[in-house]
């Protein structure tokens, strides 16, 4: 039994057609078609990785006639959930003996680490707000922009428009290699009138999109494209403990649909306990009333583990940071952290702020969905749109000529 290049063995033809006329209690052959998302869930399993259930539930109502699915049409739903997904659950093939296939994960590591890793952050923000002490607060490293300036580029001189400067690293940990790009926007958020300094951050973005989308479908195209993308962009807030600024609402609402926002509220030490809370419970609420999303976005928790995962950090966001490069000595060890009349803010201490939350997320659990979620949402959009708007201009241009 085939349907859509997935051919279905007898034990699988069998397993189908279990879960099916077991559903089929009048035995009409034909079911409820609301009831086919649950059966398909029984055999692949609850949520399988990769299946989106609400194409499921589309293509099943595709293949209904007033509301029932017949055992042929709910056959070619299942080979097209199949499809989409390698967890087939109780349909997959049992093996009788040990064939190896577990050694893939040690071939793409050693390949992978060979390769070496991309990732491009850009920082948002007004001037003073510590953009650039916590991009080396998070990489211990000097990677910011201007810690790579000369001394007449430090001057402090605010440029009359919003300007985009990136410098590239490679930095390395245990045989790991990462290239990493920070992108800056000096300017940004600094004039009494700031209408429209949103523009050039999003040209630039674009035009990652549209140089990776050049790349990608050139004739003799590289065998490595550089990615140059910007995978996460930190937007930092100011630690008013009020409310948003309209500046704050128009960049976030105007940029969610192309890349990966994660708000900050910056130089939390600033705010008391209880203010930290109540300003973070406040920007929440405003993003939603505003409809703004920022990573991690709620619909692309893939299963139950991204969901519980996923859940607590958009609890805790905005992340409210304290950054600094600085070493001071805690009882024999090295600790970062900034030095008050009131005794020493430990940058990486829980309980102090919540930079180490930040960090977990960008570097150890999250940044290769940042790069997965660049690609597959906000480039994919770029990518189509960009192409359906070269083939209308050429359809356009052929119907002129007729």
């Amino acid at each position: 039994m085939a349907f859509e290049g997935i051919r279905l063995s007898k034990s699988q033809s069998e397993a189908v057609s279990a879960v099916f006329f077991e559903a089929d209690t009048q035995n009409s052959g034909c079911i409820d078609v609301k009831l086919v998302p649950a059966l398909v869930r029984k055999l692949l399993g609850r949520q399988p990785h990769g299946l989106d259930p609400h194409i499921v539930r589309i293509k099943a109502e595709a293949s209904s006639t007033k509301g029932l699915i017949q055992f042929t049409d709910f056959v070619g739903v299942m080979a097209d959930a199949m499809a989409q997904t390698t967890n087939w659950g109780a349909l997959k093939t049992h093996v009788g003996g040990y064939v190896g296939i577990d050694t893939i994960q040690e071939q793409i590591r050693r390949k992978a680490l060979k390769k070496g890793f991309e990732f491009n952050i850009m920082v948002v923000g007004a001037s003073g707000l510590g953009k650039s002490t916590l991009v080396n607060t998070l990489f211990k490293a000097k990677v910011s922009r201007r810690s790579c300036a000369t001394e007449e580029d430090k001057t402090p001189i605010i440029p009359k428009t919003v300007q985009i400067k990136s410098v590239g690293h490679v930095i390395e940990e245990k045989s790991v290699r990462l290239k990493l790009t920070v992108t800056d926007t000096p300017g940004f958020g600094d004039h009494i009138n700031n209408e429209n300094c949103w523009l050039p951050i999003i040209e630039y973005i674009n035009e990652q999109y549209e140089k990776y989308l050049g790349e990608e479908i050139s004739v003799n195209r590289k065998r490595h494209i550089p990615d140059t993308r910007v995978h996460c962009c930190l937007y930092f807030i100011a630690p008013t403990g009020h409310s948003l600024k309209p500046l704050d609402l128009e960049f976030m609402s105007r940029l969610d649909k192309c890349v990966n926002i994660v708000p900050i509220i910056s130089k939390a030490d600033t705010l008391t306990v209880e203010e930290r809370q109540t300003f973070k419970k406040k920007i929440r609420d405003e993003l939603d009333s505003h409809g703004i999303s920022t990573y991690p976005m709620k619909h692309l928790d893939e299963d139950d583990e991204d969901m519980v995962v996923n859940t607590n950090l958009r609890d805790k966001m905005p992340f409210a940071v304290v950054g600094s490069d600085k070493v001071y000595q805690v009882s024999g060890k090295p600790i970062l952290g900034r030095r008050t009349n009131w005794g020493l803010i430990e940058v990486e201490n829980r309980a102090h702020c919540e930079f180490a939350n930040l960090r977990d997320m960008l570097i150890r659990s999250h940044m290769q969905d940042l790069k997965d979620v660049t690609e597959s949402i906000h480039y994919e959009k770029f990518r189509r749109e960009t192409l359906k708007g070269r083939e209308k201009a050429v359809n356009g241009l052929e119907e002129s000529r007729c």
